[in-house]
């Protein structure tokens, strides 16, 4: 029970600050996996099934192909605990599948829409057993042994070598 004006004021006022915190919070619209969820979780995810219906991935491979990088960044991103980012790249997911939804409808009843697809005689741009870089965060494959030089052999002697020539000498001339 309060007894005194003095401890009132103070319970008023604690609890107006409280009230304030908890307004600035629920204005905020959350913070860090609260946003996150909704965000990714459920739009993006949203969109990318809605593409996925739409037949994107046949239609749209480049929005498709976006909106699968970026839902996949985002929930990399958020597994490091960066929720903000997650975020970015959830929106970015939602508004690349939603782009590859509309595409591939359209694509759908307009076949001049369509990808174009490469005749099937068509060489690849790339052959598949071309090297490729390793990923950073796999071990390096072993070395490759190079194989043992010939064995040398003795050198042989030297050839002979003719002594240097003189060089000619002018006759002196004897004086008058």
């Amino acid at each position: 029970m309060i007894s005194s004006p003095a401890m009132y004021g103070r319970v008023c006022r604690m609890v107006a600050t409280v009230a304030v915190v908890a307004v600035v919070a629920v204005a905020t619209g959350g913070c860090g996996p609260v946003t996150y969820v909704g965000e990714v979780t459920r739009r993006a995810s949203d969109a990318v099934d809605a593409a996925r219906a739409a037949q994107a991935e046949q239609y749209a491979p480049y929005w498709w192909t976006r909106a699968i990088q970026y839902l996949h960044k985002a929930r990399e991103v958020a597994a490091h605990a960066d929720f903000q980012g997650a975020n970015r790249f959830g929106r970015l997911a939602t508004e690349a599948a939603t782009q590859a939804a509309s595409d591939a409808r359209i694509a759908a009843k307009d076949p001049s829409k369509r990808p174009r697809v490469p005749a099937p005689d068509a060489v690849p741009s790339r052959t598949t057993d071309a090297p490729i870089a390793p990923a950073r965060d796999l071990p390096a494959p072993p070395a490759k042994t190079l194989p043992s030089p010939p064995a040398k052999t003795p050198p042989a002697a030297p050839a002979p070598t003719k002594p240097p020539r003189p060089r000619p000498v002018a006759p002196a001339k004897d004086p008058p």
